[in-house]
């Protein structure tokens, strides 16, 4: 998945992120300390996040997905990134979504995460 959260083909578009925003990086690094508990990947690597949108009030709205819809952790999950987010300074309030439109598919995966789990 790249940055600009590209349109997969044949799949609904996921709003962009605001990846010009000041809080933005380190809204990133917060998810990354976020881990799929069985696969040994952040899950901002293994392309589970869609999006991140901040307003202009700094309040965080997050899109993630799972990597399977019937994933043990699904309703946990999102709590876990809004635990790892919000306590960032100057973030406001944190709501997550989860989505499964787009399906998460291996392609969504960062070249690190691919390579950590010897796909490349």
């Amino acid at each position: 998945m790249t940055e600009t959260n590209a349109q997969l083909e044949g799949t609904p578009m996921i709003a962009p992120s605001t990846t010009d925003h000041p809080l933005y990086d380190e809204i990133v690094q917060a998810c990354r300390s976020v881990y799929d508990p069985e696969i040994p990947v952040n899950i901002y690597d293994l392309g589970l996040i869609y999006t991140i949108d901040v307003k202009e009030d700094n309040a965080v709205n997050i899109i993630m997905t799972l990597t399977a819809p019937g994933c043990p952790v699904a309703g946990e999950m999102p709590g876990w990134v809004a635990d790892a987010v919000e306590p960032l300074p100057g973030v406001k309030h944190v709501d997550v979504e989860m989505t499964f439109e787009p399906q998460w598919g291996m392609e969504m995966m960062s070249d690190e995460a691919r390579l950590e789990l010897g796909f490349m």
